[in-house]
């Protein structure tokens, strides 16, 4: 599909590009690598302690634009969106916002500038257990501006489509993130780095949301057989939260691996290789790391919220949340069960290579822009 005349379209409120980690990160990346593709001319705005990109990128009409934060955990993201916003008010069609802390300023463009706004919510970030009193109130007042200030507000999933129709009665766009074909990779990377053959994978940021406490605790819980022959691996970082990484770091087993950050054929290997993969969260949008292994035909073990039984679609088991005794015991079944788990990744490939695209991700985004602009 070819756009039948170049939109310009600002990206605001990730923290940049190339995307390193992060889901909104590479939410936006993949999709703009498919709107140009398109026709459309994609300006990503770049946190500077991100990444050093700045400029034209490899890809015709996708340019990085790197401006400057205030690299706090409360500044960080509203400063450089502001920055953004105001580098924003001309020369755009649409300046699409992430998140709802910065979907506070996407009223400004529509007020002082021509173009259209957009607001996509990953998730309800008050929720997130970094965030202390002020912060939560702040986010709720975001989560208002979410409903209210843009032109079109997308969600990534049918449960937040929910949320939005019964608490601010607004109508919104379920776009859910989408998943790439997988490259299935023997180990190399993770022979190099000393990791272990056989392991429980835990993908995502180190945040409590994310649940990896949990899962510390329930690995420490199996069966000592089980812990002989299954190692945990946790591949993720801080995210303004390093007094939470140093509790995990102080009280994980000498069996437990710490990455940090991956991304490329590292990350490909351990998704390939994974024996199971663990994702405890408490609270999530859409969650890609999800998607991706599943992708991978890993068995996905994840709580019961509703955005994981929304993806799993009774493909990916569940216990419930923030139940630590479960988790144990439903690791210990699995891992136990080679032949279901074998099972539950057959399904949950077939299920996300079917239902999730970022094609008709970018299909469906472009065609609210092509709306907005006319």
């Amino acid at each position: 599909m070819v756009a039948k005349r170049s939109l310009r379209v600002a990206m605001i409120g990730q923290k940049g590009y190339p995307p390193v980690h992060g889901g909104i990160e590479k939410h936006v990346a993949e999709l703009s690598r498919r709107l140009v593709a398109r026709g459309v001319q994609v300006d990503i705005f770049s946190r500077p302690h991100y990444s050093d990109a700045d400029g034209p990128t490899d890809l015709p009409g996708l340019r990085v634009r790197r401006l400057s934060s205030i690299p706090t955990k409360h500044l960080d993201a509203i400063s450089h969106s502001l920055l953004a916003t105001l580098a924003s008010l001309r020369g755009y069609d649409i300046v699409h916002y992430h998140a709802i802390g910065p979907s506070l300023l996407s009223g400004l463009p529509r007020w002082f500038g021509r173009a259209r706004t957009v607001v996509t919510v990953h998730g309800l970030d008050w929720q997130r257990e970094k965030w202390g009193r002020l912060a939560r109130s702040v986010l709720r007042v975001g989560e208002v501006a979410s409903a209210r200030l843009p032109d079109r507000t997308i969600v990534v999933a049918e449960a937040l489509a929910d949320h939005y129709r019964r608490r601010h009665g607004r109508e919104t766009a379920a776009i859910p993130n989408g998943i790439e074909p997988p490259i299935l990779r023997e180990p190399g990377l993770m022979i190099e780095r000393d990791l272990p053959r056989a392991y429980i994978l835990f993908v995502g940021r180190l945040v409590p949301e994310k649940g990896c406490h949990l899962l510390l605790e329930a690995y420490a819980a199996l069966p000592e057989t089980l812990r002989r022959e299954f190692s945990l691996v946790v591949a993720g970082d801080a995210g303004f939260t390093e007094s939470y990484v140093r509790r995990l770091h102080r009280d994980a087993r000498g069996d437990v691996h710490f990455t940090g950050f991956v991304h490329g054929a590292l990350l490909d290997e351990l998704y390939t290789n994974a024996s199971l993969v663990v994702l405890p969260s408490t609270l999530e949008g859409l969650s890609i790391a999800l998607l991706e292994g599943m992708s991978y035909g890993r068995c996905c073990l994840v709580s019961d919220i509703p955005p994981n039984r929304e993806a799993g679609g009774g493909c990916a088991p569940l216990f419930p949340s923030g139940d630590r005794e479960a988790l144990t015991a439903e690791m210990t079944l699995l891992l136990r069960d080679p032949e279901r788990r074998a099972d539950y990744g057959r399904r949950g490939r077939e299920r996300v290579l079917a239902e999730y695209s970022w094609e008709r991700n970018a299909d469906d985004t472009l065609a609210i822009y092509r709306e907005l602009a006319g």
